[in-house]
């Protein structure tokens, strides 16, 4: 007898942005070697409608979903929804956010239940390293962070704090959201406070690529802006191959770090456990990289 063909369906957060559309292609490249039936759904910054969107899924009648993979708009990681799937009958897997819930979850679960995300700690301990490698000596850096409302700043930011030199500072700003423009409302917002002008800054970083980049323009947008500044090193995160590290190639960014997208993985464990009617680890973290590595950035001199 043939295996039955699995239906999952994947809730990312927002279309317009690099690493989201990375974790769509990359996950229907991984369902097409699983030979199952992936449906994408993109909710556009909107936790309500993301939570509509899955709930709909979960009542939806004649059409059998075995998982719903979602990577929340929502801090909470819509913990009623999760239930409402697990009761259905449906695997429920959180990529890339902190769900308080999922172990409560798995105690009375039937399918699987558990979250593949990208070790956001680490990624900020690469930070750390980075800053470390340019700014061996200490320094000033101006650290743009994402929206309160994703769980990934926090771990980020605790992470940097640990490997970065002593010697080096962090002024810290946050964005409304992981857009290029929301990364230069921010930076612009700050220039424009007097405090700023003869504030010694001598790095940008932000927690993702489009975020460093619209930090970037607001610097070159500024009346007035003196070219050390423009020339400062300009560092993100997510790196993926045609945007992040193409843009560190072209000289944008100075560096960047790798997250590789975690849906494949969760795909992969996913459909090992349905197989096998295991429930799988509860959580797995995808390692990320420098790029370039720490070590081959040059020390600058800010003397």
């Amino acid at each position: 007898m043939q295996e039955r063909k699995f239906r999952f369906v994947l809730s990312l957060i927002t279309r317009e942005n690099d690493y989201q559309a990375e974790q769509a292609s990359a996950a229907a490249e991984e369902a097409n070697r699983l030979g199952a039936e992936l449906q994408v759904l993109f909710a556009e910054n909107d936790a309500i409608k993301q939570s509509t969107q899955v709930l709909d899924v979960i009542q939806a009648r004649g059409v059998k979903t075995d998982a719903i993979l979602v990577e929340p708009a929502s801090r909470t990681g819509f913990p009623k929804a999760a239930r409402a799937a697990v009761k259905s009958g449906m695997a429920w897997v959180v990529l890339n956010s902190e769900a308080e819930y999922l172990s409560e979850l798995r105690s009375g679960a039937n399918v699987p239940v558990f979250s593949v995300s990208a070790d956001n700690q680490q990624i900020g301990r690469l930070q750390g390293h980075q800053l470390g490698a340019l700014f061996p000596r200490g320094g000033c850096v101006l650290y743009v962070q994402g929206p309160s409302s994703s769980s990934v700043v926090a771990p980020r930011m605790a992470g940097l704090l640990e490997t970065k030199p002593e010697a080096i500072s962090v002024r810290t700003l946050k964005s409304s959201d992981w857009t290029e423009d929301g990364g230069c409302h921010a930076v612009s917002a700050w220039l424009r406070l007097s405090t700023a002008r003869n504030e010694s800054i001598d790095a940008v970083q932000a927690q993702n690529d489009f975020l460093a980049l619209g930090a970037r323009r607001a610097f070159e947008q500024q009346t007035g802006t003196p070219q050390s500044r423009i020339r400062l090193p300009f560092l993100g995160v997510d790196g993926v191959p045609k945007t992040g590290q193409a843009w560190v190639r072209q000289g944008s960014l100075t560096a960047t770090i790798v997250v590789p997208p975690t849906a494949p993985r969760a795909l992969e464990i996913l459909a090992n456990a349905l197989r096998a009617g295991l429930q799988p680890a509860e959580r797995t973290l995808v390692a990320p990289r420098s790029f370039p590595e720490a070590k081959e950035l040059a020390p600058k001199d800010i003397s």
